[in-house]
Formats: structure tokens, sequence, C-alpha cells
């Protein structure tokens, strides 16, 4: 009886949001005119080289995906949050949605000049890099669903086509030195680093 009452006590609450702590992405896409539009997304999950995306409908983002079929993940590091901060006011949709304008929003075309970040040509598909973030993975769409249960955003699934990623955090020929990766982590609205290293798992080749 004594070890259990010495155990951690949990409360249920009903939280707003659910970002317990996610990789912050820079997902660029391709405009009608063929500019790159640039939006801060906090919810994804990789298998393999296949990549899924949350995304909010209504805005820019999931408007270049479905019309284009590609798009760029730009994973930016803890030293960018800034630069990822910059961009949350704002919108490449216009008009601006109404539900959008409620929060603030105002429109942005040119995201690369807004938020101080630098475009680079992408070698597969028409979106560009962002060339400050150390992981760059440009991705094709395989398949976009829009859950009956909750329509407001957009299941899409992503496969990586080609990954650029940073020399100084490369080991060897492929692979991430995960002592020198640091991703920006979106952790219930606050942005984050990682802390030191605990250990790894029995599969890590590094």
């Amino acid at each position: 009886m004594n070890e259990l009452q010495q155990l951690p006590k949990s409360q249920i609450i009903k939280p707003k949001i659910l970002y317990y702590g996610t990789p912050v992405i820079l997902l660029t896409t391709l405009n009608e005119d063929q500019t790159s539009n640039i939006t801060p997304i906090s919810s994804s999950w990789a298998l393999g080289d296949n990549i899924i995306l949350g995304i909010g409908l209504g805005g820019k983002a999931i408007e270049n995906i479905q019309r284009e079929q590609e798009c760029v993940l730009n994973i930016p590091d803890a030293s960018l949050w800034e630069n990822v901060e910059k961009l949350a006011p704002y919108t490449g949709k216009t008009p601006v949605p109404e539900y959008k304008k409620r929060l603030g929003y105002t429109y942005q075309k040119n995201k690369y000049d807004l938020c101080g970040l630098t475009p680079a040509e992408s070698k597969i598909i028409k979106p560009t890099r962002i060339i400050e973030c150390p992981i760059q993975i440009e991705a094709k769409i395989q398949h976009i669903r829009i859950p009956d249960y909750s329509p407001d955003f957009a299941i899409v699934e992503t496969q990586a086509v080609r990954v650029h990623a940073h020399e100084e955090i490369v080991i060897g020929e492929n692979h991430i030195d995960p002592k020198k990766w640091n991703p920006l982590i979106y952790n219930f609205r606050h942005y984050f680093g990682l802390s030191d290293e605990l250990g790894k798992t029995l599969r890590s080749e590094t």
C-alpha cells in the first residue's frame, strides 16, 4: 500500500488542444503564380518514407496541395523559433477566411521576406526549400482524406522523394547525428528544443 501511495496522481482534464510535443514543420507549397507559400504546421508523424500531415482546411497550404500534389517539409531547429513565430499571424490566402480574420490573421504573400529565411530550388518538385532548415524533405502527395467526424482539417499522406540535410548534422552518408540535430518542438503552444540524450533504442545504427 505504501508503494501505491507514492505513485503520481492524475486528474481528468479537457484541454482545448493536444499539441503534446511534436516537431515544427515549415511546409512550402506552390501558388498559382509559381511562387512558394510557407505554412507552419505542428501535426505530423513518419513511418518509413511516408510522412502524415494534419493541415487545417480553408488555408492556402491545403489549396495548393490539392492542386499541385507536392510539397516540401522544411524542419527547423530550435534556433529558428523566432523566424517561425513571425509567420504566425499571417496567411497566404486572399481574401482572408472569416475564421482567420476573427483570430487576427492578415494576408501576406511574400513570407520569405517576412520571416527572414532563404529559398532554394528543389531538385524534383516545384516548391522551394528553406535553406536555413537543417532538414528539407521534398515530397509527393499520395492521399488526402477529410474525416467525416472532424471536417475542419485534412489528413495528408506524403511520400519523401528527396531528403536534404546540412552537412554538420550528417554522419557518414545517410544518417542524421542525433547529438547534433535539435528540432524545434511545439509543446502545448510553446517552443522548445531537445534536452540532453538519455539513451538510445536497440535498433539505433549510430
